[in-house]
């Protein structure tokens, strides 16, 4: 029976979090209130908190309480620094939210390395945290944008390949790494007007090792 009451407290704390969701929707109540919006943002840590008690109780068959313990817990957080921090929160609330998912991807990728497929929303969480962190302070451009798109994706897949165990191992991931990781390098090189120079660059440094090759043989 004891392992069954954390089920009758979790639809209690669910049944709660929808009835504040849905006088919210209905206007019955709103969150401009300092006090109520640190209230919803504590009971979405204590949703968190509780998640992230049954992963630590046993991590390999409650992997997947990472998802809704770490997301709740950020989104908490998120609740709270919007509360205390209106003006800070403009920049960093987003980006801090997606970091959030990423981690609990992450999460699941260390507690049990089997759960490989992990690594990739958690890598394309990341890379958007970093995006929406730096567009919040207006330091990049469209172009710089899609670059560090494409090569956190290309990261993404390069860690694909990389961090599984010798049992996961997969060389699939570099085809894609690669393409993604040129495609980015390109957007950045554009975006810094150098796209103009890579090719006669690159012709050069074609030409000269094709003549020490052909120096060298004969």
């Amino acid at each position: 029976m004891q392992n069954k009451n954390w089920r009758i407290y979790l639809g209690i704390f669910l049944l709660a979090l929808g009835s504040i969701a849905l006088l919210q929707s209905l206007g019955i109540i709103s969150f401009a209130s300092n006090l109520l919006s640190l209230g919803v943002g504590i009971a979405f840590c204590v949703g968190g908190a509780f998640f992230l008690y049954m992963l630590l109780t046993n991590h390999q068959e409650n992997w997947w309480a990472s998802f809704p313990g770490v997301i709740l817990f950020t989104l908490g957080l998120t609740i709270g620094i919007s509360t205390v921090f209106p003006r800070l929160a403009d920049y960093i609330a987003g980006p801090f939210f997606l970091a959030g998912l990423s981690l609990s991807f992450w999460m699941v990728f260390l507690i049990t390395p089997h759960n490989w497929w992990a690594i990739i929303p958690g890598g394309v969480m990341l890379t958007l945290s970093l995006i929406a962190l730096l567009s919040g302070f207006e330091a990049t451009s469209g172009l710089e944008t899609g670059g560090i798109l494409f090569l956190g994706l290309a990261g993404t897949f390069a860690l694909v390949a990389l961090l599984p165990r010798s049992e996961h191992k997969m060389s699939w991931p570099w085809i894609p790494a690669g393409i993604l990781g040129l495609m980015g390098l390109l957007l950045q090189l554009s975006a810094a007007n150098l796209i103009n120079f890579i090719w006669p660059v690159a012709l050069i440094l074609v030409g000269v090792f094709m003549v020490i090759r052909t120096l060298i043989r004969k």
